[in-house]
């Protein structure tokens, strides 16, 4: 880690030739601090001429500030500016630090050092030692790729014939691969915390790229990977939990991700797996994760009887005046077919359910169209308020946040009996209007999910979209 003062000399310099020049005195003001975010950044370094490069490939971290303190500033530095190079071979990294001057303007100067070797640990090294590793770690990589299992998957006409998924188990050399990669999950995955790898049942998929020079450094590189965990399910089965899952910046976009999903998928059918879930999927991994099991299911021909079903009746309930109830809720012994021959658990397969039938609607018939949102408004006001409408029951209410004043709201509950003190809240017709609008907005945001994902389900399946409902 190199630290590097600016302007020292100068000064210093100018203050010996004129002694007799006087210095201004002056009150100066409480250091604001700068932001974490405004003045550091990271990139990928992928050879040694790219590392202390400006050029090279940036990354662009989800949040530097909470690795600051509370408010995410660092103190006490004019013109600080961090530069950190983080090896595409090792994952070793390498901090540049520079800055004209530092002072204590009041909330002292925040020691830097703890901060980066915090993020970074022991992969954090100077530079000469940094340059050093593209040569004399890149065998560590290779061993562990040597180790695992290539799994074999049905590429198309598109994908890269270079670029394979390696399985293997979190031990060894691939366990130490994995601690190398923590600090990337902490800059790039929001919320992330390090699996435990002493924990028995993980394992890590890695897209690897065999690298197409000879005069190369190492014979792969590491495109991304997924870290799982096979936990006890039951009687006798087993779950498979997506814990991690992340494709390097330069790399994305390029179906990655995609390919992982579809091997974990094709992993758990192979192996009798009871369910997939993942933890804590991002808005975007989750819509991925939906594109990819709804085109599975468009192949699934025990769904088409029940969804064809769903879509007749929605083509001719009329539930705008509320004479009549619809819910969108598939069989349920067509759930437990659909767990267990796709592995989908039921919570995943309910999303893409609506998503199917979706699908299967005429965007521009109206009224199927509003039964449809009609059936989203009723699930989701039944989850968050449930069936209850009379003083007894769920109610909600907006509740001002630093986060978002206008969308977060909270949920009590209300029962009659109780102590002679208890009041039963009454709620008003300024409440209702706010929770029926509440509702809506949450409607609204979901139906965008649900077209979204409808949308890149009809761009890429378009030959799988034959065999829906034509009814």
């Amino acid at each position: 880690m190199a630290l590097k003062q600016k302007g020292t000399d100068a000064a210093a310099a100018a203050a010996a030739a004129d002694p007799k020049k006087r210095r201004r005195v002056g009150f100066s003001g409480v250091d604001a601090g700068v932001e974490a975010n405004e003045c550091m950044k990271v990139f990928i370094a992928r050879n040694p001429d790219e590392a202390g490069s400006a050029n090279s490939t940036s990354l662009q971290p989800f949040d530097l500030n909470h690795f600051f303190g509370e408010d995410g500033k660092i103190y006490g530095y004019k013109n600080l500016k961090i530069n950190v190079w983080i090896s595409a071979i090792s994952f070793h990294a390498y901090a540049d630090i520079s800055f004209e001057e530092t002072s204590d303007g009041g909330k002292g100067i925040t020691d830097l050092k703890p901060v980066l070797q915090n993020i970074f640990g022991e992969n954090l090294v100077e530079k000469d030692e940094f340059l050093k590793t593209f040569s004399k770690e890149c065998e560590y990589l290779s061993n562990v790729v040597t180790d695992g299992n290539v799994i074999k998957h049905g590429a198309s006409i598109d994908e890269d014939s270079a670029v394979e998924i390696v399985r293997v188990e979190l031990q060894g050399a691939a366990a130490f691969l994995y601690c190398r990669l923590v600090p990337l999950i902490l800059l790039l995955v929001e919320g992330s915390t390090p699996i435990d790898i002493t924990e028995h049942g993980w394992e890590m998929l890695l897209v690897v790229k065999k690298s197409a020079q000879a005069s190369s450094s190492s014979n792969f590189l590491v495109l991304g990977f997924a870290a799982v965990h096979h936990f006890y399910h039951y009687p006798e089965s087993t779950r498979l939990r997506i814990s991690q899952i992340l494709i390097l910046p330069p790399y994305q976009g390029e179906g990655h991700g995609l390919r992982l999903l579809e091997t974990i998928n094709s992993i758990s059918e192979c192996e009798n797996i009871y369910d997939v879930t993942i933890e804590d999927p991002s808005d975007y991994l989750q819509y991925i994760r939906s594109s990819i099991d709804c085109l599975r299911l468009l192949t699934f021909d025990p769904i088409k009887p029940a969804l064809c079903s769903m879509v007749s009746s929605l083509k001719e309930t009329n539930l705008s005046k509320r004479t009549s109830s619809l819910k969108m809720v598939p069989p349920s012994d067509l759930v437990e077919k659909v767990r267990q021959k796709l592995k989908i658990n039921k919570k995943q397969f309910l999303r893409c359910w609506e998503i199917l039938i979706y699908l299967n609607l005429d965007a521009e018939d109206r009224k199927s169209m509003d039964n449809f949102r009609t059936c989203i408004y009723d699930r989701i006001k039944g989850e968050i308020l449930g069936t209850s409408t009379g003083p007894n029951g769920k109610r909600l209410v907006q509740m001002p946040s630093n986060f978002d004043e206008e969308t977060c709201f909270a949920v009590y509950w209300t029962q009659d009996g109780g102590d002679a003190d208890d009041q039963t809240v009454e709620q008003q017709p300024e409440d209702l209007k706010t929770q029926e609008q509440q509702l809506n907005e949450v409607v609204d945001s979901q139906m965008e999910e649900i077209v979204e994902v409808a949308k890149n389900v009809t761009s890429r399946g378009k030959d799988k979209l034959s065999v829906s409902c034509s009814v």
